[in-house]
C-alpha cells in the first residue's frame, strides 16, 4: 500500500532521514508501519535537529517539498498566492499515486488537501482533525471551511474524519477518536502506582508543558503561582517549551522577583518530561484552543492533576472537575479554587487517582489497533 500524507508540519532533512515535530512523527510512524511506500507533501526547511524533533521510521519516504503557506502579512499573502499552483499540483500528484490519502488538519496544507481530495471520490481516505471540533466554538474562517468540506458527504466521499470529543448532529463520516503516548506495558507496570499526595512541608510543584505562545497563556500560569506564593503557600513552577513569549516571561519574572519560584526549562526530551510528570503535583494549561491536549492526558497518566480551561473536549477529559480543575480565567477565583484543592488532601488524592485510572485506558497499543482498522 502507498499512503500519501498532506501536512503543514515543517520537516528537516538530515543524513537521508526526515525529521519533524516529535509528537506528530511518533503518531505518523504508527500509520506508516502498514504502508509499503510513503509520500509526504509538506514544507522542508534548513535547521538543526532539536530535542523536540524525531525521524520517520520507514525506509521508503518520498517527501514532496512545498513552500510554507503564510498569509500573516500582505507580502506573504502575495507570495503564497504565487506558490499555490505548485502546491496544488504536488498535492494532486501525491493523491493520484496513493492507495490511501491521509490529511492532517486543521492548517493551510490541510485546507488545500481537503479541496483536492474532492477529485478522488473512490480513493480511501482518513483525516486527522487535531484541533477543536466544537461546532459552537469561534474559529478562523479557514478552519470552519475545512470542517465544512470534510463533513460534507456530497463533496467528501470514502473518508473517516477523526475528531476529538463527542459532538451532536454529525455526519456519518465523523468518528470520535483519541491519541496516546504510553504503551499497554507502561500502563500495566504503573497500575500499582499510588495516587499522589501533597507534601505537608516541602514545595508543591506546578508545571507548564507546551509552546510559549499567546494561545497557551503561560503567563497566566506564572500569575497563578505568584498569587499562591503571596498567600503563603510554598509553591514553584517550571515551564517546559519554547516560543515567542519567552522574553516577555523572562521580563515578568525578573520585574516581579520570581526567580526563586519560576524557572524556564526550554524544550526537553520525552523521557525528561515523563520524569517531570512523575515528580510534579499540578499541570497548568490555560489554553485558548485545543483538540486533545496530550500533555493533559500524559500528566494524568502519572497522577499529576491538571488545571485547564474548558475548551474543545477538555471538560470531558477531566470529567467536568472530577479529574482536575476547570479554570475560569478569573485570577482571584482560580487561585481560590486551586487553594481549596491544596487544603483538601482527600479531594486532591481523588483527582489524582481518577485521572490515572481514566488516562490509562488510552494506550498506544489500542491506538494502533484502531489505525489498523482504518487502513484495512
Amino acid at each position: 500500500m502507498k499512503i500519501a500524507i498532506i501536512t503543514h508540519v515543517c520537516h528537516i532533512k538530515n543524513e537521508n532521514q526526515f525529521f519533524g515535530y516529535a509528537p506528530y512523527i511518533r503518531e505518523i510512524n504508527i500509520w506508516i508501519k502498514y504502508a509499503d511506500e510513503v509520500i509526504v507533501v509538506s514544507p522542508l526547511i534548513e535547521s538543526k535537529i532539536s530535542a523536540i524533533e524525531e525521524p520517520y521510521l520507514h525506509e521508503e519516504i518520498d517527501l514532496l517539498k512545498v513552500p510554507s503557506v503564510d498569509i500573516t502579512s500582505v507580502g506573504n499573502m502575495f507570495r503564497t498566492i504565487s506558490h499555490l499552483p505548485t502546491i496544488f499540483l504536488k498535492v494532486f500528484v501525491a493523491m493520484k499515486q496513493a492507495d490511501h490519502i491521509h490529511l492532517r488538519c486543521p492548517g493551510n496544507m490541510g485546507l488545500i488537501g481537503a479541496m483536492v481530495q474532492i477529485l478522488f471520490p473512490k480513493k480511501k481516505k482518513t483525516a486527522k482533525y487535531a484541533g477543536n471540533w466544537d461546532p459552537n466554538s469561534n474559529q478562523p474562517w479557514s478552519y470552519r471551511l475545512q470542517k465544512w468540506i470534510l463533513s460534507n458527504t456530497f463533496l467528501t466521499k470514502n473518508i473517516k474524519v477523526l475528531v476529538y470529543g463527542e459532538w451532536p448532529n454529525q455526519t456519518k463520516n465523523i468518528k470520535s477518536f483519541f491519541t496516546a503516548t504510553y504503551t499497554e506495558i507502561e500502563a500495566q507496570n504503573s497500575k500499582f502506582d499510588n495516587p499522589k499526595i501533597l507534601p505537608v512541608q516541602n514545595i508543591i510543584k506546578f508545571i507548564f508543558v507546551g509552546t510559549l505562545s499567546s494561545g497557551k497563556q503561560p503567563l497566566y500560569a506564572v500569575k497563578i503561582i505568584e498569587k499562591l506564593y503571596l498567600s503563603g503557600i510554598n509553591v514553584c513552577l517550571d515551564l517546559y517549551g519554547e516560543g515567542v513569549l519567552r522574553k516577555e516571561l523572562e521580563q515578568y519574572i525578573e520585574a516581579n522577583s520570581l526567580q526563586e519560584l519560576v524557572c524556564l526549562k526550554g524544550n526537553q526530551s520525552k523521557d525528561n518530561i515523563e520524569k517531570v510528570y512523575r515528580e510534579s503535583h499540578f499541570l497548568i494549561l490555560a489554553s485558548k484552543s485545543e483538540g486533545w491536549p496530550k500533555v493533559v492526558a500524559e500528566a494524568m497518566f502519572w497522577g499529576c492533576v491538571p488545571l485547564v480551561t474548558p475548551v474543545s473536549c477538555v471538560s470531558y477529559m477531566i470529567d467536568n472537575g472530577n479529574r482536575g480543575l476547570l479554570l475560569l480565567e478569573e485570577l482571584d477565583q482560580d487561585v481560590k479554587k486551586v487553594n481549596e484543592i491544596i487544603e483538601n488532601d482527600f479531594k486532591y488524592k481523588m483527582m489524582s487517582n481518577n485521572g490515572m485510572n481514566w488516562s490509562r485506558q488510552f494506550t498506544i497499543d489500542k491506538f494502533e489497533e484502531e489505525i489498523k482498522k482504518l487502513l484495512r
